[in-house]
């Protein structure tokens, strides 16, 4: 460790004072940013970002760096949520780049049910300065609303501080000094500290606050045993009937697109899997195997074969490893659209990215 570590300071960062007045600025205590919880967060949603727009060569690496134009912002909403927008597709100035964040931002606020003004976490200003914590809360909540089956990493916190600089101070810049300071007995914690260039401090309010990214989920309890965790998919089918509309529209054109080769495609979901045919032909494909035609009935009529046809698949996906909880054959032939989905998404989940 270098010996002048406790007195590291970051001179650069400043902002102006006069455009900082009435706000209130939160930003992530540097302890924060070496959380492992939240560098697995920002790499999933690194993750998600780049498996979504594959199709259009766009790669990114940084949230920080590479959001702030709306380029990314803009594919993200045009893929997800079929919107397409009449903004430029590269804006190079600062002032393209935030007229088009300000149509972006519109849109997916709509989309979000956050019109009204009322929660949100982020603006133009933030995620065009590059802001994080803005970006962060910002891509979560688009990972909510147009993928809510992604398993993002849970129980994300952060300590922040919170700055709000008074209406009456009037020009100058505000610093930012991150400094660790060690208190006898107690392990040393960086410090973000305001330090001010002509600007009154009495005119300054800081205070430090937890930040919560992702909730806490079922699995972090300890008051709930295994078997009584809900299902992904029972959690999914209590959410807005859009947001469960858009998970089917992405598991049915993933089925599709791996049957495509076969030749059955699927138009209704509630229905096609009922017999088990193009379950066990999906199941083949995905899986790489042959399922001999006089192991099951390719053009059953009867109850009974529709039954042993989704009993074989689901011993065949007990076999490759996938568990489906409380999902009975019967189930599936009935037509039960919950256990048709429980049996699908694992398959969805393990093959989506291939």
């Amino acid at each position: 460790m270098e010996a002048d570590i406790f007195k590291y300071h970051k001179a650069e960062d400043a902002l102006d004072a006069e455009s900082f007045q009435g706000e209130k600025r939160k930003v992530i205590q540097p302890a924060s940013l070496k959380d492992p919880r939240l560098e697995k967060l920002k790499e999933a949603l690194v993750d998600w970002i780049n498996r979504s727009l594959i199709a259009e060569h766009i790669v990114v690496q940084s949230l920080e760096e590479d959001l702030y134009d709306g380029l990314v912002l803009h594919h993200l909403l045009s893929r997800l949520g079929d919107v397409n927008l009449s903004v430029e597709e590269i804006a190079l100035t600062s002032t393209a780049q935030i007229h088009k964040l300000e149509v972006v931002l519109d849109e997916l606020d709509k989309r979000l049910g956050l019109q009204d003004g009322g929660g949100i976490k982020w603006n133009v200003k933030l995620i065009h300065g590059k802001d994080l914590l803005a970006t962060l809360h910002l891509l979560v909540a688009m990972v909510r609303c147009f993928q809510p089956e992604l398993d993002l990493p849970s129980n994300v916190k952060v300590e922040v501080v919170v700055v709000e600089v008074s209406p009456v101070l009037n020009s100058g810049k505000l610093f930012f000094c991150l400094e660790e300071t060690p208190s006898a007995g107690v392990a040393a914690r960086l410090w973000l500290t305001p330090i001010f260039s002509q600007v009154s401090k009495s005119g300054i309010k800081s205070d430090v606050q937890i930040e919560v990214l992702t909730e806490e989920s079922e699995a972090d309890s300890d008051s709930l045993g295994r078997t009584e965790r809900e299902d992904p998919i029972e959690r999914l089918l209590k959410l807005d009937a859009h947001k469960v509309n858009t998970v089917k529209k992405a598991i049915l054109h993933f089925v599709n697109q791996n049957m495509a080769a076969v030749g059955p495609q699927v138009a209704d979901m509630d229905k096609q899997f009922a017999d088990g045919v193009i379950l066990l032909l999906l199941i083949g494909q995905l899986e790489g195997f042959f399922i001999p035609l006089f192991d099951f009935n390719l053009t059953p009529v009867s109850h009974s074969e529709m039954l042993h046809n989704v009993t074989l698949a689901l011993d065949l996906l007990n076999d490759c490893g996938l568990q489906i909880p409380n999902v009975e054959p019967e189930d599936i032939v009935s037509q039960d659209i919950t256990a048709t989905m429980k049996v699908l998404y694992p398959l969805f989940k393990k093959h989506k990215a291939k």
